[in-house]
């Protein structure tokens, strides 16, 4: 305020109204706020009108003018100074990026004080600020103030900004053209039954005149939007820092994404073998074949598609899966602070979800979670299902129920040549399967290879590195499976 009466008095008094200095720019429709300064101690004050600008229509932030229009101006210096925070805080704290540009207009005959305009264009998705690691804010306009946003606000603007969900396109519902989703449904559905294109309108999924809406047509057979993209990888070991031993990208409809992510992950993980109460014995999959479909449901339903140039992610460790979905999460309260069952179902993606609901693979009261803790139950705590949320996206973590019984029974069976081949490579490192086999007493290669070695590597004790037929292949020992 001081410094404000200081440039009065320094110019005689004189007053200039923002609406004479940008008489061309200011209009009716257009939305802006007056700012004396940019703090750069609390730039949440300010960054939020960009913010809330960029997820609305728009709008201009004029720095160096009073609460009350009054035009008194920032030197040139204050002015490079206030690009340079801008742009800073932008790239520190705004995601996605949002596009600015400036304006200036002298307030003096001098020029030696300027008005600095900071236009902020509407951006194609949702902007956030985010503060630290944990903490970020979606900033709405309304009624002439900047407001954090409700978790509906968040879902009416992704809808707006996308227009991937609930808009009714100019595509005609054919089953020909959803042939792939109509064979989902048989699968899932009970009694195998077709939806019909009553069914379809009663969900909204289609309109009263058989138009797709626009959620729809990602199920479509011909979809090809990079927005559908799941990527898949299998790592050696327990940390990204590993060999990726097998990978796959999946896009095209969702109906494609999600039977490709399903076949994935059903090639690379393990099945085991228990004993019955009658003496025969019974399949145990590494992950609940429920759980795994329920979490890649999840992720399909609820991502972000707004967040442009990202994808869901399913990494297979040794130990677990992760499944990594693009979008904040929606409810007001930390996943653990919510009881086990009673997670409030709030859809990102309503026609999306619909989808999945027709198909038989989404409830409606949003117990998904809860299915993948009661295909847990009577594991250990440690093994249950893992929610965890970061800014921008959600992680959902299964543990491997077979994963330390295969770490003790491999131990518990291993005969003295095995543990002699163990040692060997535990204490001295890779060996060439010659160097292992004269520690022993086989004679023959190939009886070696068939008693002793290839049961270590299809246990998953050691792997090959290398050509298989490469006499200069490697026998490395699995750190993670033999620690």
């Amino acid at each position: 305020m001081y410094a404000m009466l200081a440039i009065k008095l320094q110019f005689g008094g004189a007053e200039m109204k923002i609406s004479e200095l940008f008489s061309d720019v200011i209009t009716e429709d257009l939305t802006y706020e007056y700012k004396a300064i940019l703090n750069p101690d609390k730039p949440v004050k300010w960054a939020k009108t960009i913010v809330g600008y960029a997820n609305g229509e728009g709008g201009i932030m004029f720095v160096g003018v009073s609460n009350d229009g009054e035009a008194f101006g920032i030197d040139l210096n204050e002015i490079d100074n206030t690009k340079n925070l801008i742009a800073k805080i932008i790239d520190r704290h705004i995601f996605h990026h949002t596009k600015v540009q400036y304006m200036m207009r002298s307030v003096d005959s001098n020029a030696e004080r300027f008005v600095l305009a900071v236009k902020v264009n509407p951006a194609d998705s949702v902007v956030r600020y985010r503060e630290g690691d944990f903490n970020e804010t979606v900033y709405i306009k309304g009624d002439g103030n900047t407001t954090p946003a409700t978790p509906e606000d968040i879902i009416s603007l992704s809808k707006r900004k996308y227009g991937v969900d609930n808009e009714t396109s100019e595509v005609l519902y054919e089953e020909s053209k959803w042939s792939e989703y109509i064979a989902l449904c048989k699968e899932y559905r009970e009694s195998s039954n077709v939806p019909t294109i009553k069914d379809l309108q009663n969900e909204e999924v289609i309109s009263k005149d058989c138009y797709a809406k626009s959620g729809f047509l990602m199920f479509a057979d011909n979809y090809e939007g990079d927005d559908s993209l799941i990527c898949c990888r299998l790592w050696k070991g327990n940390a990204k820092t590993g060999t990726v031993l097998d990978s796959g990208r999946y896009k095209g409809s969702l109906v494609n994404g999600f039977r490709n992510a399903l076949s994935f992950i059903e090639r690379n993980t393990k099945t085991g073998w228990r004993k019955t109460e009658s003496g025969g014995r019974e399949e145990v999959r590494a992950y609940p074949k429920e759980a795994i479909r329920e979490a890649l449901v999840n992720a399909i339903a609820h991502r972000d598609y707004s967040i442009s140039g990202t994808q869901i992610d399913v990494d297979i460790y040794c130990d677990r899966i992760e499944i990594v979905s693009p979008g904040s999460w929606l409810l007001p309260k930390d996943y653990a602070q919510y009881p086990v069952g009673s997670i409030p179902s709030i859809r990102r993606n309503s026609i999306i979800a619909a989808c999945l609901d027709v198909a038989n693979l989404m409830e409606r009261g949003g117990t998904g979670f809860q299915t993948m803790i009661e295909c847990y139950s009577g594991c250990e705590e440690k093994l249950q299902p893992v929610v965890s949320i970061y800014p921008g996206f959600l992680n959902l973590r299964l543990y491997d129920r077979l994963y330390e019984k295969i770490e003790t029974n491999i131990y518990d069976e291993l005969s003295g040549t095995k543990k002699r081949v163990l040692e060997l490579l535990q204490a001295e490192g890779p060996k060439h399967v010659k160097e292992l086999q004269a520690v022993t007493d086989y004679k023959s290669r190939s009886q070696f290879l068939r008693e002793i070695l290839n049961p270590l590597i299809e246990s998953g004790v050691v792997y090959r590195e290398g050509n298989i037929k490469s006499p200069k292949s490697l026998i490395v020992l699995n750190v993670d499976v033999a620690e």
